[in-house]
């Protein structure tokens, strides 16, 4: 029986709020913004990808500052399931060619972003994105199903998709915008980390949005996620990631995460979720901010929006 709880929503504003008033500066900001490269899924979810805008995007992710600058890779590219083989072929191709690397490639799945097509058709798209070499699913739930009341439903599908990753992560995907109330996502946050929980899923996470809807990811949102994810693991042990996604474009916005990060999650679990296996952005733009904060750091002056392609 999971717990319903009721979320104070002006208290979770408050809170959310207070973290953008910390003053971060100096070598602390360099590293938080090296930190948030590492965190970033580099993303493209438009119905005009071709195969040469997916190469280009995982020549971004294993090599963000494209010899401007010094700058790790990113955590993943996330694209259509459709590209997965293209992608695969890519980041497989860095690799031999001596760039090492360790980014991830992650599919949307299940019917996104409306997650309304039957349960086969969407087990089936995440198989063969598993087979064609995706590392990572980002599923969505039903979001009429939830909000009809229909939560045996949502648990048997999420437990049902982990079971067609096999040893592909997981992440749900509860699109935070059309649930409407702070306590409905935290049931709904609640639900799907027992069911990843049921199911053994390895290193899964929840995540805010689709980055179809407005609005997408939002700090208090994202703060009543973490409590989640921070109760589950205070009551069971078990380390739940936690991906924002959409809306976040800047490299303050990103560094705003970050506190709220260290500051609800602290050092449980030896600072698990300070790092990309546990925390991600879900995002297409925040990288090319955080290239231009870093070549300042490194030489003084800003870069153009030129000198590093867009994603």
């Amino acid at each position: 029986m999971i717990t319903r709880h009721t979320i104070d929503k002006v208290m979770a504003d408050q809170r959310a709020a207070s973290f953008t008033k910390r003053s971060i500066k100096g070598a602390t900001k360099v590293a938080g913004l090296r930190l948030t490269a590492t965190m970033i899924d580099l993303t493209t979810l438009e119905g005009k990808d071709s195969p040469e805008k997916v190469r280009s995007l995982c020549r971004k992710a294993v090599n963000p500052g494209d010899g401007v600058i010094d700058v790790p890779h990113v955590a993943a590219v996330c694209i259509y399931p459709a590209l997965v083989h293209v992608a695969r072929r890519e980041l497989d191709f860095a690799a031999a060619e001596g760039t090492a690397h360790n980014v991830k490639l992650a599919a949307v799945a299940t019917g996104f972003p409306s997650g309304q097509y039957p349960l086969k058709v969407r087990l089936d798209d995440t198989r063969r994105a598993v087979e064609a070499g995706a590392d990572e699913i980002d599923m969505v739930i039903s979001r009429g199903l939830f909000l009809a009341g229909e939560y045996r439903r949502i648990s048997d599908e999420i437990r049902a998709t982990a079971e067609a990753c096999g040893t592909a992560h997981l992440k749900v995907i509860l699109e935070t915008g059309e649930l409407e109330t702070y306590d409905a996502v935290r049931y709904a946050s609640d639900l799907a980390i027992a069911a990843l929980a049921e199911a053994g899923s390895p290193d899964a996470f929840i995540k805010t949005s689709t980055g179809k809807v407005e609005p997408a990811a939002t700090m208090p949102i994202t703060l009543v996620m973490l409590e989640a994810i921070r109760d589950h693991y205070l009551a069971t042990g078990q380390v739940i990631g936690m991906k924002p996604a959409g809306g976040i474009r800047t490299s303050k916005q990103a560094l705003h995460y970050l506190v709220m990060l260290k500051e609800t999650m602290g050092s449980l679990h030896n600072g698990a979720w300070l790092t990309p296996r546990f925390f991600r952005f879900g995002a297409s733009a925040l990288l090319n901010d955080v290239l231009r904060q870093l070549a300042w750091s490194q030489s003084g002056r800003y870069a153009a929006r030129y000198d590093f392609a867009d994603a």
